[in-house]
């Protein structure tokens, strides 16, 4: 028997019979798509699974890069952190050489991994970056670094060993430096004391001079540019040697400061106020952060928590410093050295098994 649909339908006792061939089909096609999704659906469960969700997953393609900036305490940190990656974590390590800026940039755009002494002060973006998720703060580094007139401190009480007298017993502040501008002589204008000024090009040169001119010590001194940051440490180092008396500029860590016994003359504390009225105040210890581009601790989240848990402070990198200037060491030197004489502290940042793969390495 012939079942007709539609127009087609010429017989009136044959309607009953369309409508359930009618309701037939579309339950059948009902099924069919059901039936069908399902297959869909369960298709791309199991491609997931078989997949292990890779596309959503970071992977971390090496080698690990540091920014080299080109001075020795990030050299020595670069190395330190690297050595520990290497061989206590498998991963291979690399420094790029670059200015701070252009390395900054770089770590903004993604090509710079890992930045392990980041002067923030001196990054003029740096908050509104880090607010902003484009580069992410790991933690401190150092926050103890101090900045200011230093002098030797036997300048102060004297070195018996060494046979010198104490030349400024009651030296204690910078404003107390006016009585003492006879012990610092110019030696090309007796007539007043010489102070050591930073180094050209710094923004800390202008602020020596006008902190000069704040404490009213014109009158008493010559201002004194020492052309370079080695003429400025060799000065030191000469009067040092000879037990000579010498004031200026100077910054912490430093080889000098790791070798040579210098005291911070007082300024009192930091305020914003007093450093907004003609710096009458002590420098504002800068903060030495570790910062990573942004994706990486997803990627080697192991790596980035021990990158978290780097710190030292200004007076162990001082100590590294005045190590490989005494042993005309290179910072990988250094790092070996410290991290076969200092267990004590690195050992603190990691697991013991990597402790473990790192000694086995030294």
């Amino acid at each position: 028997m012939k079942t007709f649909f539609g127009p087609e339908a010429k017989y009136p006792g044959c309607i009953l019979l369309k409508e359930e061939v009618y309701m037939k089909k579309l339950l059948l096609v009902l099924f069919v798509f059901v039936l069908t999704f399902s297959m869909v659906a369960c298709g791309g469960g199991e491609e997931a699974e078989e997949t292990g969700g890779e596309e959503e997953v970071a992977v971390f393609e090496g080698p690990l890069k540091f920014h080299d900036a080109g001075w020795d305490s990030l050299k020595f940190h670069n190395e330190v952190a690297s050595k520990i990656i290497e061989e206590g974590f498998g991963i291979e390590c690399e420094s790029v050489p670059g200015s701070s800026p252009g390395l900054w940039l770089g770590q903004k755009m993604g090509d710079i991994d890992v930045m392990i002494e980041n002067w923030s002060d001196n990054i003029e973006d740096y908050d509104e970056t880090i607010e902003a998720g484009e580069v992410i703060e790991l933690g401190t580094n150092m926050e103890d670094n101090m900045q200011g007139f230093y002098v030797p401190t036997y300048v102060i009480e004297g070195d018996p060993e060494r046979g010198i007298e104490p030349m400024a017993p009651d030296l204690k502040t910078v404003l107390d430096l006016k009585k003492y501008a006879d012990v610092f002589v110019d030696e090309e204008d007796p007539s007043k004391g010489r102070i050591y000024n930073s180094i050209p090009g710094w923004s800390a040169t202008e602020i020596i001079e006008a902190k000069v001119e704040t404490y009213e010590l014109e009158e008493y001194y010559n201002l004194f540019s020492p052309g370079s940051g080695a003429a400025l440490a060799g000065s030191i180092s000469a009067s040092y040697e000879k037990g000579e008396p010498w004031v200026g500029y100077y910054w912490e860590p430093t080889w000098v400061s790791g070798l040579y016994d210098l005291t911070l003359l007082d300024e009192g504390a930091y305020s914003d106020e007093l450093w907004n009225d003609g710096y009458r105040c002590q420098f504002n210890p800068v903060r030495l952060t570790v910062t990573v581009r942004k994706g990486l601790p997803e990627e080697i989240p192991e790596v980035t928590d021990f990158l978290s848990n780097y710190s030292l402070t200004s007076q162990q990198v001082a100590n590294v410093l005045a190590y490989m200037t005494e042993n005309d060491a290179n910072a990988e030197d250094a790092a070996v050295w410290f991290l076969s004489q200092n267990a004590d502290i690195w050992t603190e940042w990691v697991d013991d098994d990597v402790v473990e793969k790192v000694n086995n390495s030294l």
